[in-house]
Formats: C-alpha cells, sequence, structure tokens
C-alpha cells in the first residue's frame, strides 16, 4: 500500500500493551496494570526515519518492542507486508525476524563477553541457517566488519578488548548482516562520548541509503532527533500526543507538550537563547498504573482547561501546517514564535 507516492512498511492500529501488577506469593491476583502503551496508532514508511521521542517511562523503547515483536501486544494491529503479526507465534514470527532487527542501547550489557566478534556478527546467519559453509561466513562477517569501520583482522576478538564506540559498530554490523527492512535504534548512541555519537549517526545514515534501510529511532535528545530523522513521533505516559515532519515539529510544534520539550533545547546564539521562553512543567509525570481521565497532559498542561481537557479524550488530528495532534487548544503561532524563537527567525 501506499501514500502520496510513500510505501508503507507497517500499518499500527490500536497497539497496546499493559503490564499486570500482581499481589501475592503463591495465589497472586492482579491489582491493576502499567499502561506502557495504551492505543497508539500510525504508519511506518519504507526508506524513512522515524523518531521516537518523550521523557523516560513514556512507552518508546516498550513501543519499538512491540512493533519488533520481542513482546506480546495486550491489544491492537501491527501489519506488516499486508498480514496482522501482532499475534503470531513464534514459528509465524521466525521468517519476520530477518526483516526486523534491533540496535540496543548498552553497546557493553548487549554483546556476549565470551563469545567473540566474529561469532557474534555472524550468529544470524548460524540462528536462520546462511552461509553453513564457515569459511564464507567468516569472509561475510568480515566484510560487515568492514562496512561499519572496524578491522576485518579483529575478528577474533572479544568484545572487552573494543572501546564504547566500536562496541556499537559490531552491535550495527549484527544488526544489519541479514540485509533487513526494519532496524529499530533504541537510544543507540546515548551512552556514547558525544565525538562518538556523530559517527555512530553518520554510520547509519550512511549504511540506511546503501542498504535501503528504514529506521525507527528512539532518543532523548532533540538536537540529535532532528539531525537524523524524516518525521517525529511525541510520546507522552503511553500515547502519541503529536506526529510531523521533522523541520515542521521543530519549527511548529502544536502540543503544549512538544513546545516545552523544545524550549528546553539549547540554542547556540546567545541573542536567540535571551529571547527564547522556556516553557517549565510543574509537578511529575503521572503514574502510568492510574494515568489522568481524558487528555493524559491536563494536569501539567499550562493550557489546560476545566469542562474540557479533563473530561473529554483529544484524538490525534490534522492541526494548522499539516501537524498531527491530539490537542483541544493548540499552541498559535504566536506562542511558539516566543518558545521556539528560530520558527521566527
Amino acid at each position: 500500500m501506499s501514500t502520496n507516492g510513500r510505501v508503507k512498511l507497517f500499518e499500527i492500529n490500536d497497539l497496546t500493551k499493559h503490564f499486570p501488577l500482581k499481589q501475592g506469593i503463591v495465589l497472586q491476583r492482579q491489582i491493576g496494570a502499567v499502561r506502557a502503551v495504551d492505543g497508539i496508532s500510525f504508519d511506518v514508511f519504507e526508506g524513512e526515519t522515524l523518531g521516537l521521542v518523550g521523557e523516560s517511562g513514556c512507552g518508546k523503547s516498550t513501543t519499538a518492542r512491540l512493533i519488533t515483536r520481542l513482546l506480546e501486544p495486550t491489544d491492537g494491529s501491527i501489519v506488516y507486508k499486508g498480514e496482522d503479526i501482532a499475534h503470531s507465534s513464534r514459528s509465524e514470527l521466525k521468517p519476520l525476524r530477518r526483516d526486523m532487527q534491533m540496535i540496543f542501547q548498552d553497546p557493553y550489557s548487549s554483546l556476549n563477553p565470551r563469545k567473540t566478534v566474529g561469532s557474534i556478527i555472524g550468529e544470524p546467519f548460524v540462528i536462520h541457517r546462511l552461509e553453513t559453509d564457515e569459511g564464507a561466513r567468516k569472509r561475510r562477517v568480515q566484510e560487515l566488519m568492514d562496512l561499519v569501520g572496524l578491522n576485518p583482522e579483529h575478528y577474533n576478538r572479544f568484545p572487552h578488548e573494543f572501546s564504547g564506540g566500536q562496541r556499537q559498530r559490531i552491535g550495527v554490523a549484527r544488526a544489519i548482516a541479514l540485509k533487513p527492512k526494519l532496524v529499530v535504534a533504541d537510544e543507540p548512541v546515548s551512552a556514547l562520548d558525544v565525538s562518538i555519537q556523530a559517527q555512530i549517526i553518520n554510520l547509519l545514515s550512511e549504511l540506511q541509503d546503501e542498504l535501503n534501510l528504514t529506521i525507527i529511532f528512539i532518543a532523548h535528545d532533540l538536537s540529535v532527533v532532528r539531525h537524523v530523522c524524516d518525521r517525529i513521533a511525541v510520546m507522552y505516559l503511553g500515547k502519541i500526543v503529536e506526529l510531523a515532519d521533522a523541520d515542521q515539529l521543530f519549527d511548529h510544534p502544536r502540543h503544549p507538550y512538544t513546545g516545552a520539550l523544545l524550549s528546553a533545547v539549547p540554542v547556540p546564539d546567545p541573542r536567540m537563547a535571551r529571547e527564547k521562553h522556556r516553557q517549565v512543567l510543574g509537578g511529575d509525570v503521572p503514574s502510568p498504573t492510574n494515568p489522568p481521565a481524558a487528555c493524559r497532559f491536563h494536569t501539567r498542561c499550562p493550557k489546560a482547561r476545566d469542562g474540557k481537557c479533563n473530561v473529554d479524550e483529544p484524538i490525534l488530528e490534522v492541526k494548522e501546517g499539516g501537524n498531527i495532534a491530539a490537542c483541544h487548544f493548540p499552541l498559535t503561532d504566536e506562542e511558539i514564535a516566543k518558545r521556539v524563537p528560530t520558527a521566527a527567525a
């Protein structure tokens, strides 16, 4: 299926994941649930980089693990190649695993310290019974090492012999080994030094162009997200509150939560930094076990109105400028100019 010339790779509809809370040691009974992801819908298009941003605990990583079926959804559908894989069995998912791979956040804990780099990168070939000849598999692994900027002669070294940036390159090589359609990068640079972050981001960009990858990029550093993503989805407490093209979202955010996030991004120009109004949100993020009724952001939103925001749940709909946002009282251009002065420059 295509939309405006773009081909849908994934179609996510009302995706939900609730983790049960149980009480008791022997006879455990459910006393509630953590509503980590609570009915989100969006599409992922071939060849794009879709960013997922939001505060810690908003459901970004859970969403990624649901799409790649590392977690079983509570409800909703994940349509891939015309088939709903949300509740597919392990045997049904195995051939699809080649198309969906992950790069994990921590390069120190995501690699088995007892295995050599060669066996780590070559493991996907073993699992899927590809490149069964050991010599051919070694050559393929060394090609992958060279592709991600590692010395192929270090094939027999162990993870502890590499730096953090090199370890993340190993994770990237493992992820692209089977030429997947989708790569989920779960905060792949947050554990690295700033200078190394740029190298990994540039590497992912180069690989995307060379291998025609679709990437879901999860991060909390908004400046990084703008640099690498085509579209950005903003999450808050298990819900998507805004979705837009990257430049449009940064220059003209419509949801107050998005505006607050962007107001905290440092501005390199001293004059613009002085003009910028930082929106400090009051209170803490509510518990996902008992989220606020209606609009989940209304307890912290400076624009919330009693009788509306705490009664009627806003739906995701197109706002001025083309942004899709769930808000009864979206930001105006005047408010945006105060919070994000670059939009008016």
